[in-house]
């Protein structure tokens, strides 16, 4: 109690010097952003790590984590039931379907679109292929087929080239692509598309074509039924052909007795002479009957 007569003491209204400090750090904005998101946040992180901290507990918690990805996965409308193949031959299609080898119903989530895309495009006879998941549970694969264009004739058979000479496909006789010219020869796969220039520019004669033999890795011969042949020059061998069929729709050339018509000197085409004819003209001029070129 205080004494009679005695003045009353007042108390200091400002605060302490830690009050103070605590109310300024109360009204700073990264403090309180902090108190109310940080200590949420570090509580929640230190009860997950005391729940992962046992093996067992994350084991079930991966389980069942497991098991809803697999039940949503597994559902009727992302289920594979079928596979359409379309724009390849019966033999290219089932050739896919083995090279795929997917067992179905498989969920869509299971399979791989671009790696199944680069498995059917490592086929020789498919040029460019699509895949998709149709609606209806059906994974659709579009390709374009590569066209043989010719056939090359090599040591271990015989082999269906496309017009870049890109191979196709094996052929086991060459009666089963009578339609198609053949080429042989060392390096002749590489000069494909030239070797169709010289065919389309031979297509006066073109029944009477056999093939190209590829000479040197360097020009082409054209060889013809009856034996004869047509040696064409390493440069421009398409104008030289053209000149040689005009002069035999003019003169008859190849339906003489004629071996070879070698083409190679530009300004100096040669004929070579079957022996027999060779040598009754040599007797027709009474020359010596030796010799094989007029």
């Amino acid at each position: 109690m205080q004494p009679l007569g005695a003045r009353p003491v007042r108390r200091d209204p400002a605060p302490s010097r830690w009050a103070y400090r605590a109310q300024r750090l109360w009204l700073t904005p990264a403090f309180r952003a902090a108190l109310r998101v940080g200590a949420p946040s570090l509580l929640a992180v230190t009860i997950i790590a005391a729940v992962l901290a046992s093996a067992d507990r994350r084991a079930a918690i991966t389980g069942v984590f497991a098991g809803i990805v697999d039940s949503f996965q597994q559902r009727p409308e992302f289920m594979v039931t079928a596979l359409s193949v379309d724009g390849a031959s019966v033999e290219l299609s089932e050739r896919i379907r083995a090279t795929l080898g997917l067992k179905l119903p498989v969920s869509s989530f299971d399979i791989d679109l671009a790696a199944a895309r680069a498995r059917i495009e490592t086929i020789d006879a498919v040029a460019a292929a699509e895949i998709r998941v149709r609606s209806g549970g059906v994974l659709e694969v579009r390709v374009t087929e590569r066209e043989p264009a010719l056939i090359w004739r090599r040591g271990t058979g015989l082999v269906l080239l496309d017009e870049t000479g890109r191979r196709v496909d094996n052929l086991a006789f060459r009666n089963e692509r009578s339609d198609l010219p053949v080429i042989a020869g060392d390096g002749a796969e590489l000069a494909v598309p030239e070797a169709l220039e010289i065919l389309a520019a031979a297509k006066p004669i073109l029944p009477r074509i056999r093939g190209l033999v590829r000479m040197g890795e360097r020009r082409w011969d054209v060889v013809l039924d009856r034996g004869q042949r047509i040696l064409l020059p390493v440069t421009e061998p398409v104008v030289a052909l053209e000149r040689m069929i005009a002069l035999d729709e003019a003169q008859d050339l190849l339906d003489r007795d004629v071996i070879a018509v070698d083409l190679r000197l530009r300004d100096r085409p040669v004929l070579r002479l079957a022996p027999y004819a060779l040598a009754e003209i040599r007797r027709a001029r009474g020359l010596d009957t030796s010799g094989s070129d007029l």
